[in-house]
């Protein structure tokens, strides 16, 4: 298998898929679906929707109907997610993708309220799916699947998830942070999105309770992996190849991996929990594109 056609092929795919769910523009909503969309449409590597749906093959699903409207949540959540880290009151970034920010094009107070819509869409985008499946024939037990994974994203979007890790970055900032401060921020600002993913996919496709622990644990290697990665690209990358500013931890005084166990231990345990999560998805099934997925974004170097 050549990964980099194959890679290039899913994302075109995957990019069509959550474009066909975005909202469509209206009188007097004309700006806010534009700067919503902004986002969106801006790109990006779509690999959130990509693992739901590798995912759902690894586990033997077949329907890939039922996973679209689930690979496009997850997307707007994961994107209203970074439109708001790019605000002022955040990481006050200026480019993203090597474009504008949604509010440094729109403006900060469109800026907040496209994060906002992008955020509720995508909960507007499962519930439709599922009031969908009744007359669309689908038996109870996979719109029970349904709820479950719908149930599953909302949480790990939500304060025992991405906005909890969020939460305590932010009031972090600036302050001394211990080993479990940073945990606690790794496995649910990046981690927790990355598992929702993985686990989403295996419902859907109905696997098993303990199969879906198994697919959590390996989404938490990769989350906690591609966030130590992140942290590694902002101190070393290249602005050019990452499309956004590097050193942007350094300037809001954030505490990373890095900083704290330095650059060795931090790529240690980068490869660590690559191989980690690659066993427990071969353990599973055999999906080949979706192993060197995980490497590719670990190891990533943009």
């Amino acid at each position: 298998m050549n990964f980099e056609k194959e890679l290039s092929n899913k994302v075109k795919e995957t990019d069509l898929c959550v474009r066909s769910f975005l909202p469509e523009s209206g009188k007097y909503k004309e700006l806010i679906v534009e700067s919503a969309r902004y986002s969106v449409e801006a790109g990006g590597k779509r690999l959130r929707p990509m693992i739901l749906k590798e995912s759902f093959q690894l586990c033997k699903g077949s329907d890939f109907n039922i996973v679209k409207p689930f690979m496009a949540a997850i997307e707007f959540i994961h994107s209203y997610s970074l439109v708001h880290d790019d605000l002022p009151a955040m990481d006050n970034d200026d480019y993203r993708r090597g474009k504008l920010t949604t509010h440094k094009k729109f403006g900060e107070d469109f800026g907040i309220l496209a994060g906002d819509a992008l955020l509720n869409h995508a909960y507007e985008t499962m519930l439709n799916a599922i009031l969908s499946s009744y007359s669309n024939g689908y038996d109870k037990d996979i719109i029970f699947r349904m709820n479950k994974a719908a149930f599953v994203i909302a949480g790990k979007a939500g304060i025992d998830g991405m906005v909890g890790g969020q939460s305590l970055d932010v009031y972090l900032t600036g302050k001394d942070m211990n080993k479990d401060q940073l945990e606690y921020i790794f496995n649910l600002k990046t981690g927790a999105l990355i598992e929702a993913s993985f686990m989403a996919g295996g419902i859907l496709a109905g696997a098993d309770d303990n199969t879906v622990d198994d697919l959590c644990l390996a989404g938490h290697l990769v989350g906690v992996a591609f966030q130590i990665q992140d942290d590694i690209l902002d101190i070393y990358g290249s602005e050019k190849e990452l499309g956004k500013p590097v050193h942007s931890d350094e300037k809001n005084n954030k505490n990373t991996y890095v900083s704290l166990y330095g650059l060795d231990a931090a790529k240690k345990a980068v490869s660590d929990m690559s191989v980690r999560a690659e066993n427990i998805l071969k353990n599973i099934g055999d999906n080949e594109f979706l192993i060197q997925l995980v490497n590719y974004l670990i190891n990533r170097t943009k």
